[in-house]
């Protein structure tokens, strides 16, 4: 079972991620915000595309839970923390970090 201990220090460990304040929660972004904290640190808003969210919520509906808005059709998910082994966590994390990291595409302008 991972806890807000195990979140931290994994999602601090991949590189040039910051953490910032965010509303009532703790957020963490490298080029963009990828995840966020709850302020009960018992769930973390993560960031997937939305076919990495569909597979998410299918195979682990007990950890994963999108949200119920407009920013949950975007891919941010719900995870409970108790619910997921630390492997688990970080491969959710680094998932995330990955899309947060990446350069933004440019788009080509027609003339």
């Amino acid at each position: 079972m991972a806890d807000a201990a195990d979140f931290r220090r994994i999602v601090l460990s991949f590189d040039g991620v910051a953490e910032y304040p965010h509303f009532d929660r703790r957020a963490f972004k490298a080029r963009a915000t990828f995840t966020t904290l709850a302020p009960d640190e018992l769930t973390a808003n993560i960031k997937f595309a939305p076919d990495e969210q569909a597979l998410k919520c299918a195979v682990a509906p007990d950890a994963f839970d999108a949200l119920d808005n407009a920013w949950g059709r975007r891919g941010w998910t719900r995870a409970t923390l108790a619910a997921l082994s630390e492997a688990e966590l970080r491969a959710a994390l680094e998932m995330a970090w990955r899309h947060g990291a990446a350069k933004a595409k440019r788009r080509s302008r027609s003339p």
